[in-house]
């Protein structure tokens, strides 16, 4: 295996550590302010813009993309560092540099998948960051575990396709600027477990398509990343050119799709475990209880070497993989992709959960980044699949040895 970067990767990731360290950080207080002030926009607050001004000025743009014609040309190895960083400050960060999911995967599956018209249409203005995206996946009314269940029906008629159907956690479907969907649904309900289902673009502002609510994730509603929307479509008609890749090809594109989305959260949220690991750090050192610094306790230093050797873990779990997923693809590095969703997640709740403990009261408030840190960790051991579903991946590959 090799984890060696470039001259230019090393650079990026320098470049992103200042930008990190001089930009992001000290923003966060005012683009917390700007939030609150406007608790009905379900955008970015205006602190935003200045942010990816700058993260575009130091090249720090569409970094995900290993494509040199439409992002940096990184490998998965030498994106991994910088998408941890992000994971520092995970509300700002990420789409400072406009690589934050959904319009990751969805930028993705146009590149690999999208005709010249859909990727005129819907790639390009992605790629300049000019408009949003959601995913519209799964459903309320059934196990979207496993997404053979899926109802919602993608029907030929004529030139159009008619897509009728009931979605939520559409991240971003909130967002002003969110102008199409990619929309997971059936074609053929008699073909093959994995081979009835396709994807269609639907722009959000056709005749049909009602956004009925946002979702709330542990009662963060997340306006800023533009929420998740629960989106009714109701015979929806769109053209047939909309069609995402070929009929009924629609499993194996999500999966194509989920590989590279499952590891860029794993590698947001190593950020965010060294960001809660830093914090109970501070921390520790400037209280006392008992007569004696918090640091002190055995109990306290027992909680930052478990921290520290599990963050190490994960990292090394999670570069393998995406060595892998360069120099084999995704298919070979199938197995390890399911088991950083597993470890990668958990680790993150252990570190947050024991930093909290740290802070006492202050660590379940809104004063630190601790409480909105768990919620997302957590929130991660079911997004992009449950652990159930992934551990159950890794035991059938292990099984299949024997």
């Amino acid at each position: 295996m090799d984890f060696g970067y470039g001259e230019r990767a090393t650079a990026l990731h320098r470049a992103a550590e200042r930008f990190l360290t001089d930009h992001v950080l000290p923003a966060e207080p005012e683009f917390a302010a700007q939030a609150a002030a406007a608790p009905d926009v379900w955008d970015a607050p205006p602190a935003m813009a200045g942010l990816r001004a700058k993260a575009r000025e130091l090249g720090l743009w569409n970094l995900f993309l290993p494509d040199p014609d439409l992002g940096a040309g990184l490998s998965i190895v030498e994106y991994a560092p910088i998408a941890e960083l992000s994971g520092h400050s995970p509300r700002i960060m990420p789409e400072a540099m406009n690589c934050s999911a959904p319009d990751t995967g969805n930028m993705e599956l146009l590149a690999m998948f999208g005709t010249d018209e859909q990727r005129a249409t819907w790639l390009e203005p992605l790629l300049r960051g000019e408009i949003r995206s959601c995913f519209s996946m799964t459903e309320p009314d059934v196990a979207s575990s496993d997404a053979s269940n899926v109802t919602t029906r993608i029907e030929r008629d004529g030139d159009t396709y008619v897509v009728t159907g009931h979605k939520w956690w559409s991240s971003g479907g909130m967002n002003p600027r969110c102008r199409i969907a990619i929309v997971l649904g059936v074609t053929d309900p008699d073909g093959p477990r994995h081979r009835r289902h396709s994807m269609i673009l639907v722009p959000l502002d056709t005749p049909g398509v009602r956004i009925r609510r946002a979702t709330t994730v542990f009662g963060y509603d997340e306006r800023t990343h533009g929420g998740h929307a629960e989106i009714e479509y109701d015979q929806v008609r769109v053209p047939a050119g909309n069609l995402l890749g070929g009929e009924n090809e629609g499993f194996a594109i999500a999966q194509a799709r989920l590989g590279p989305g499952r590891i860029h959260h794993c590698m947001r949220l190593i950020g965010m475990a060294e960001r809660a690991l830093s914090l109970m750090c501070q921390r520790v050192r400037t209280r006392t209880a008992f007569g004696r610094p918090l640091a002190d306790q055995g109990v306290i230093r027992d909680w930052i070497a478990e921290a520290r050797i599990r963050i190490e873990q994960a990292r090394l779990l999670v570069l393998k993989t995406a060595w892998l997923m360069d120099t084999v693809g995704n298919r070979g590095a199938a197995t390890e992709i399911a088991a950083i969703k597993v470890v990668v997640p958990e680790m993150a709740g252990w570190v947050i959960d024991r930093a909290i403990q740290a802070y006492g009261a202050a660590g379940v408030s809104g004063d630190t980044p601790l409480a909105e840190l768990y919620a997302h960790a957590r929130t991660l051991r079911i997004a992009d699949g449950p652990d159930e579903v992934h551990r159950r991946t890794v035991a059938r590959q292990e099984l299949g040895r024997y």
